[in-house]
């Protein structure tokens, strides 16, 4: 299998696995509401599931927008530019948040691994190091991705660069 389709079929796990995370903690936290509010009770691992889930959907978000290059980012610079300064720039910008990812996923390891050692339960019997694993993971696919991003071209183009008839006085 090309790397090229392995990754576009790694995008499409990520895909479904947010949309279901982000379903599914929207109906937990709806359920949570209605039973708080009108049956004066709850479910006791409903709150820390729905904390699991905000963190598993935050790092599969940013990976998508990474893997998209949707992420946030300050280009108003950039688009005063020559072309070939945009190159450069642009590489230096995402190595920075490469090395930044790669650094997040080296010592988000650590903290898997006090977990791992200490045995804690995030809920039920789930294992607080298995809910903190999509931290290195996370961190590491975007350090990738932003290497790669690095080299190819942008997804958008800056405006102002391309359409000088369009600036503003």
């Amino acid at each position: 299998m090309k790397p090229a389709r392995w990754l576009q079929g790694l995008g499409k796990i990520e895909d479904w696995l947010l949309a279901i995370f982000v379903l599914f903690l929207v109906a937990l936290a709806g359920a949570q509401i209605i039973l708080r509010n009108f049956f004066d009770t709850g479910l006791s691992w409903a709150d820390p599931l729905l904390r699991a889930l905000v963190l598993w959907t935050g790092m599969l978000g940013a990976l998508a927008a990474v893997r998209d290059d949707k992420h946030i980012a300050l280009d108003v610079l950039q688009r005063f530019l020559a072309p070939q300064a945009q190159r450069i720039a642009r590489v230096l910008t995402l190595g920075f948040a490469a090395l930044m990812c790669a650094a997040m996923a080296w010592y988000s390891v650590d903290l898997v691994k006090i977990d791992l050692t200490s045995g804690s339960n995030a809920f039920a019997k789930v294992p607080s190091w298995l809910i903190e694993g999509i931290l290195p993971a996370g961190f590491g696919l975007m350090a990738l991705r932003f290497v790669l991003r690095a080299f190819s071209p942008p997804a958008h183009v800056p405006v102002l660069l391309h359409q000088p008839d369009k600036l503003v006085p």
